[in-house]
């Protein structure tokens, strides 16, 4: 009583150039929806991780650093993929290069 019957549909004839079109249409708002993404999201991450990249590789003994932990300090030494940071007088930490946020002004930390 709910339930209709269902009928089988007849094959569609041979492709027209209708139909083409029509996928083309159909494919447009995917398209869109991807280059929107690109625009929006993924390319100010990647120019974001250039940046980073950059501030990285331009550390130098001397600059006044923020880690992701938090921490404030002075780079001490340098290394590959390690930098010491000097957060007190006389305390010395290690750490990875990748883990530095931000460079401050000289003179920020006293």
């Amino acid at each position: 009583m709910f339930i209709s019957s269902a009928f089988a549909q007849t094959a569609p004839a041979a492709a027209s150039g209708g139909d083409m079109q029509s996928t083309l249409m159909s494919m447009l708002p995917l398209l869109l929806m991807f280059a929107v993404l690109y625009f929006v999201m993924i390319r100010p991450q990647m120019k974001k991780q250039k940046e980073h990249r950059a501030m990285i590789d331009a550390l130098a003994k001397g600059d006044e650093v923020v880690t992701a932990g938090g921490l404030l300090g002075k780079v001490s030494k340098i290394g590959e993929g390690y930098l010491g940071v000097e957060i007190a007088a006389g305390v010395e930490v290690q750490m990875q290069r990748s883990a530095v946020v931000q460079v401050l002004p000289k003179g920020t930390i006293k």
